[in-house]
């Protein structure tokens, strides 16, 4: 759903949503990039259209706390919402909904209209990232998979207005990966098209495992205060620093402030992977990059402190689903 910002002179600007959005019938994918000034915000946003999706993200940065919005006319769409940086509340006076998100959490959104206002921290950066789906098409993918997107599906028929869930999550490190695959995608023609379909496709079942788990839990969080979730994050930021020579679980425990107990479930609860999956993940990512600038599989391996070569390729393969020596290839 593209949308329109009132500035503080009753101008309004509409910003995202492509003019015309790409034919069901046509294997292509229409991209646009641009950027905005004005007196109470400024915005890079990008923009993509393919059959059935519509893809937003950017950067914004507002000028005033408040400012007006509202939905421009276009097709329906479910929208999977992603804040990356920085947050704000959005209040919809046509049914008196707000939305609120924080920095790295997301849900979904089925709202057929907005006309309302957002309140934002001024001159602070503000990162989201978007996908859209067509409401036929969203339906038909999602038909039978699960009692908290069939609730979700039933008010999209009614057009009621609703988020799959009173509550954001975190955005957990695979979904961190498949954001920055679709916004880094240099595929052309139908091999983006492609591409851009089936990233979208696993974000969207990232979504709905990720609120699916939610709601079977039952156990309370093992993270009583925010001191003891800063703990997990500055642990996360230490394996990021020191993925080369990583700690072991007890040292990890002491150098983020925390006992082991506490750092193993938090880690877990906040990430949605293990420490030693997460540090996994990391070096994985780190020797897809190696890979592709040129450096060859035995020095990466070595690099990487894998045991043996077969014991990396075995981990890629599984990780990205393709050998090391077919991304050289490629």
């Amino acid at each position: 759903m593209g949308m329109a910002l009132c500035d503080a002179q009753g101008k309004w600007t509409e910003i995202g949503g492509l003019p015309v959005y790409a034919d069901q019938l046509l294997p292509l994918v229409t991209e646009r990039r641009e950027k905005y000034s004005f007196p109470s915000f400024d915005a890079e946003i990008v923009q993509m259209a393919l059959p059935n999706i519509f893809i937003v993200f950017g950067d914004m940065r507002l000028k005033s706390q408040r400012l007006r919005f509202r939905s421009t006319d276009e097709p329906d769409f479910v929208e999977l919402h992603f804040s990356l940086a920085g947050g704000g509340l959005m209040e919809n006076h046509i049914n008196g909904h707000i939305h609120q998100f924080k920095a790295m959490q997301h849900n979904l959104i089925y709202s057929p209209e907005f006309d309302g206002t957002g309140n934002y921290k001024p001159n602070e950066p503000y990162q989201f990232f978007e996908i859209h789906f067509r409401i036929a098409y969203f339906l038909e993918l999602v038909k039978d998979t699960g009692n908290v997107l069939s609730a979700f599906c039933e008010n999209i028929q009614k057009n009621h207005f609703s988020d799959l869930s009173d509550c954001n999550l975190k955005m957990t490190f695979a979904m961190q990966q498949c954001i920055r695959e679709i916004m880094s995608c240099n595929f052309s023609g139908g091999l983006k098209m492609i591409f851009l379909q089936a990233k979208c496709m696993e974000l969207l079942s990232l979504q709905a495992q990720s609120f699916e788990q939610h709601a079977k839990k039952s156990v309370k969080s093992v993270l009583k205060t925010a001191y003891e979730t800063d703990c997990i994050h500055h642990a996360r930021e230490y394996l990021n620093k020191n993925m080369h020579t990583p700690p072991s679980l007890s040292e990890l425990a002491k150098i983020a402030g925390i006992n082991e107990f506490k750092l193993k479930n938090g880690f877990k609860e906040l990430f949605d992977t293990t420490v030693f999956g997460y540090l996994s993940d990391i070096k994985l990512i780190e020797a897809k990059e190696q890979l592709l600038s040129g450096i060859p599989i035995k020095v990466i391996s070595e690099n990487l402190s894998y045991s043996s070569v077969q014991h990396f390729s075995t981990a890629f393969s599984k990780k990205f689903g393709i050998s090391p020596g077919k991304v050289k290839m490629n």
